[in-house]
């Protein structure tokens, strides 16, 4: 393993426990919206498709995630497991936020994971559309970092 590399439980093969605890552990990094700790949890070769980018390793997803942050604020992210195999996890998730203008968006999507056995993600392919919305349509009403485990999931805002 790479000295970059600290194992990253719970490890492979998931089920259904483990796989919703990736799942959440995925969803409070990213919600931090801190770059390098979100990338710590992948493989410092670790291969990305983000919508129409294509990334390779830990400094690209810095990069990647840095740009995200500037121009998506007030960034807050939902993530529901969807099905899991193995060293697989398939992800659907929400976030809203909104751009330096002002304008409201929801980005929905779906994301394939790949792990390897130190529970380090290897393979992310994420696919993402937004949908413009108004203030008074956001659903997720937290202060900015952890949702709170009191906030409703995707199933339970009924997206």
């Amino acid at each position: 393993m790479n000295t970059l590399e600290q194992p990253r439980p719970p490890f492979p093969p998931f089920d259904a426990e483990s796989s919703a605890q990736k799942v959440r552990m995925a969803e409070d990094a990213w919600n931090t919206r801190d770059p390098e700790r979100v990338s710590l949890a992948y493989t410092t070769d670790s291969v990305w498709r983000n919508r129409s980018e294509f990334l390779t390793g830990r400094e690209a997803i810095v990069s990647f995630l840095r740009r995200k942050w500037e121009n998506e604020l007030e960034y807050r992210l939902i993530k529901e497991l969807w099905a899991f195999h193995g060293a697989r996890i398939a992800v659907r998730f929400a976030y809203e936020w909104h751009d330096t203008s002002g304008q409201w968006f929801r980005s929905y999507g779906n994301e394939n994971w790949e792990f390897d056995e130190n529970g380090l993600m290897r393979r992310r392919i994420a696919s993402i559309n937004d949908l413009p919305i108004t203030e008074t349509e956001c659903k997720f009403h937290w202060a900015l970092g952890r949702r709170p485990d009191s906030h409703p999931s995707l199933t339970d805002l009924g997206l």
